[in-house]
């Protein structure tokens, strides 16, 4: 009886070693440790706090103008490799950070207090997702450099106005496209070189000026 329970045991040691090692936890994927699939879509109540403070900061904007495009409209986080675009999406989200929290130091009130606080949140997430990335071996520089550079050269050398007035007219475009976009991942397909070809859901963007705006763009860039 000893003896049939020893070949019982040796033949199934036997069917799991070539059936191969049992995983002990989930694969490791570039996203772990990131959570910033929750964003693809805000709650109206956070919604409804950007606008409230979108319309009342442009109607606060005098006279500006830009030198170049920091935002340009044919800008599309699609046209970037997937890994790429969390970083390009941490960078403008950086940008609109600091110039919302400067308007917020000139007194006018509590408006940009909620959403700054939900900006602030997605961008503690950006950045653990940026920095759960994998490490790689060189990769060819595409459009992510030029990104990172226009906004970093903006900052230095754009005026405040122009700063406040891009970031502003920027802002649903960066809650409702660029990060669903990011938010999704793989799912935020690739835009298509077709001009017929229809976008994906995450392509529609606010586009709206105030009633009062007097900017300009110097260049078309």
């Amino acid at each position: 009886m000893a003896l049939a329970w020893v070949l019982v045991l040796v033949t199934a040691g036997l069917s799991l070693a070539r059936a191969g090692p049992v995983p002990t936890s989930k694969p490791t994927t570039a996203w772990r440790g990131c959570d910033i699939g929750r964003f693809k879509s805000l709650s109206p109540r956070e919604l409804e706090a950007f606008k409230k403070a979108k319309d009342v900061l442009e109607y606060s904007l005098k006279n500006w103008s830009c030198n170049s495009r920091l935002f340009p409209r044919n800008r599309d986080l699609r046209q970037l490799q997937v890994w790429e675009r969390p970083v390009a999406l941490e960078a403008e989200l950086a940008l609109t950070l600091k110039v919302l929290e400067t308007m917020a130091d000139r007194s006018l009130g509590d408006i940009l207090d909620q959403p700054l606080h939900t900006l602030r949140h997605i961008h503690s997430e950006l950045q653990a997702c940026v920095s759960a990335q994998p490490p790689a071996g060189p990769r060819p520089r595409g459009r992510l450099h030029p990104w990172l550079y226009r906004l970093h050269e903006a900052s230095k050398k754009e005026s405040q106005g122009c700063l406040e007035a891009s970031v502003l007219f920027n802002l649903f475009r960066l809650l409702k496209k660029d990060l669903e976009c990011v938010a999704v991942g793989d799912l935020c397909l690739k835009r298509t070189s077709h001009p017929g070809a229809p976008l994906t859901q995450f392509s529609k963007a606010t586009k709206t000026r105030a009633p009062g705006w007097h900017g300009q763009l110097t260049t078309g860039s």
